[in-house]
């Protein structure tokens, strides 16, 4: 069974339609990726029905030959040359059926317009259905997400050993997406996220022209796309250290912690683990270290799921979601310390859920 037909089958599995409907506007539906299989393309106003066996695209002209050279054996290709093609298409597939349809993606005015020139029985929102396709990732996807992290990973190594003073923030994150693309991906999976110094302290700091200077953090937040899909990595340095001084001491202590919390938060994930359970354990060891001296300095959840979307769909790693943790399930494992005014440390990796725990890819 292929890949594509797998994929089929977990989407229907949890939802009960005749028929699924993937509607591209002018973005794609990143769901179109992962019934297709497709890694590039643009694909607008593309839609894709699906069977329980069967996918079958409509495309334009500016997308039809894409979509044939790319096609699995699952495929039917046609193209739409008018409007009448357009609908003539959605009446022949969808007229009197209940068609699924991801409600968290299709704007309304598009949704009103594909039910009216449609003529379905019902419209069903199968979103849910496909967030639990995707939380858990087959093989290829698992492949993908490797390349992924080894493209990050090898740039992130390149970048630390051209870091200089008086480089700046924004000079580092260009180069750092530049590196990306020579390592062989197909782009970074999110804007870089460069921070110098105290800026350390902003988890989501845009890089500026802050300029690199001793004995200071350097924060860098950045993922790769590989065949569409995504990884995200974080490493914190500390710039040509004066270790005699209480600045650097200081540094030093609060990555120690942080790696230790992204550790234990690493030993507590595992099949049927629930998804609170990680951020929790990481957050106590956060709180208490040092005589709580970082109490309530990590600020935003443990990890997240990571797929065709950087945040893709699946259970976020967070306090009270009871929701729980299964084999093949890819998340980051990003605790952090962040102190205004000084500055802050986070340390990231992309964990893969196994039947016997989890580990870092």
């Amino acid at each position: 069974m292929t890949s594509v037909s797998k994929r089929l089958r977990r989407v229907f599995e949890n939802s009960d339609v005749d028929i699924a409907l993937i509607s591209n506007t002018k973005i794609i539906d990143t769901n179109f990726l992962y019934l297709t299989g497709f890694s590039r393309g643009v694909f607008e106003v593309t839609q894709l029905v699906a069977t329980r066996n069967k996918v079958r695209l409509s495309a334009s002209p500016l997308d039809y030959d894409t979509a044939k050279r790319a096609r699995p054996k699952e495929m039917d290709v046609s193209q739409f040359d008018t409007s009448d093609d357009f609908v003539n298409f959605l009446k022949k597939n969808l007229e009197g059926k209940v068609v699924g349809v991801n409600a968290r993606f299709l704007p309304y005015k598009t949704y009103e317009n594909l039910k009216r020139l449609s003529k379905a029985k019902q419209f069903v929102d199968i979103s849910d259905a496909l967030e639990k396709a995707r939380s858990v990732k087959d093989e290829s996807e698992i492949y993908n997400i490797r390349k992924a992290v080894a493209v990050a990973k090898k740039a992130l190594a390149e970048i630390e050993a051209q870091l200089k003073e008086g480089a700046t923030e924004r000079q580092i994150a260009d180069e750092l997406d530049l590196l990306m693309f020579k390592n062989g991906g197909n782009g970074p999976s999110f804007q870089s996220i460069v921070c110098f110094g105290e800026t350390s302290a902003a988890p989501h700091h845009a890089p500026m022209d802050i300029k690199l200077k001793r004995n200071s953090y350097v924060l860098i937040d950045c993922g790769a796309k590989y065949n569409a899909y995504c990884s995200d990595l974080t490493r914190t340095f500390i710039f040509k250290p004066e270790r005699a001084s209480a600045k650097y001491k200081r540094m030093s202590e609060i990555y120690d912690i942080v790696k230790e919390a992204q550790e234990l938060a690493l030993e507590k994930m595992g099949p049927g683990v629930k998804a609170s359970a990680p951020h929790i354990a990481a957050a106590k060891h956060i709180d208490t270290a040092k005589n709580g001296k970082y109490k309530g300095t990590f600020i935003h959840t443990l990890g997240h799921p990571i797929g065709l979307e950087v945040h893709d769909m699946g259970p976020v790693l967070a306090p009270g979601n009871n929701e729980r943790l299964e084999p093949g399930m890819v998340v980051s494992d990003e605790p952090g310390i962040y102190v205004k005014g000084f500055g802050g440390v986070r340390i990231e990796d992309d964990v893969i859920i196994t039947n016997k725990g989890a580990k870092f890819i």
